[in-house]
C-alpha cells in the first residue's frame, strides 16, 4: 500500500469516528434532556404524594376491616 493509500484510508478511519463522535454526543444530549425531566416528574409525583398523605387523616388502623372478616 503506498502512502496516498494509507493517508486516504486513516482519513476515511477519523471521517468515520467523527461521525460517531458526533452521534454519540447528540444521543447523549438528548439522554441528559430525558433524565432532567424525568427529574422534575419524580419531584412533582413525590410532592404530590406527600400533599396526599397530608390530607389523609385515618391510620391504617382506622381502616375498617375487608369485606371478608
Amino acid at each position: 500500500m503506498s502512502h496516498s493509500e494509507e493517508i486516504a484510508e486513516l482519513q476515511s478511519r477519523v471521517a468515520f469516528q467523527e461521525d460517531a463522535i458526533d452521534k454519540l454526543s447528540a444521543e447523549i444530549a438528548r439522554q441528559d434532556k430525558e433524565i432532567e425531566m424525568l427529574t422534575r416528574m419524580i419531584k412533582i409525583m413525590n410532592k404530590n404524594m406527600k400533599a396526599l398523605e397530608g390530607d389523609s387523616p385515618m391510620s391504617p388502623q382506622d381502616e375498617p376491616p375487608p369485606p371478608h372478616y
